[in-house]
């Protein structure tokens, strides 16, 4: 594995941490935060797939265009679209003032990031 790949999964490694760690949260959790570092996580594992192919790609978060990307080398990501497009609505919402992420909601993106962190973990091993 390319160096570079190896810092977008350490950096992406510690999205996932921080979200799970607030999730775990009882009191006072920040559910926004779980839903942000859920999405982040993914963002940077896939940039880390796409970069261990040499595939270069724009400074988007848009998780369904990067999914799209990454289906040369990992066409198992079809398979969780339906996630990619949940988590991606994350990189935005949930920031600012006017919404706040329910606890349904925070569940509902760790449970997507498992399963989507799990396939492309997969595919980077190959």
């Amino acid at each position: 594995m390319k160096p570079v790949t190896q810092e977008w999964i350490e950096k992406a490694d510690g999205d996932y941490r921080t979200a799970l760690r607030e999730r775990r949260v009882r009191r006072r959790p920040n559910n926004d935060a779980v839903c942000f570092h859920a999405q982040q996580c993914i963002e940077k594992y896939l940039k880390a797939l796409l970069t261990e192919h040499e595939t270069p790609f724009p400074k988007i978060h848009d998780l369904l265009k990067l999914g799209e990307m990454c289906s040369p080398v990992a066409p198992a990501l079809k398979t969780v679209e339906a996630d990619l497009d949940l988590l991606s609505r994350y990189a935005i919402a949930f920031r600012y003032p006017g919404e706040e992420a329910t606890l349904e909601e925070a569940k509902a993106a760790v449970k997507a990031l498992d399963k989507v962190r799990k396939l492309i973990k997969a595919s980077l091993a190959k």
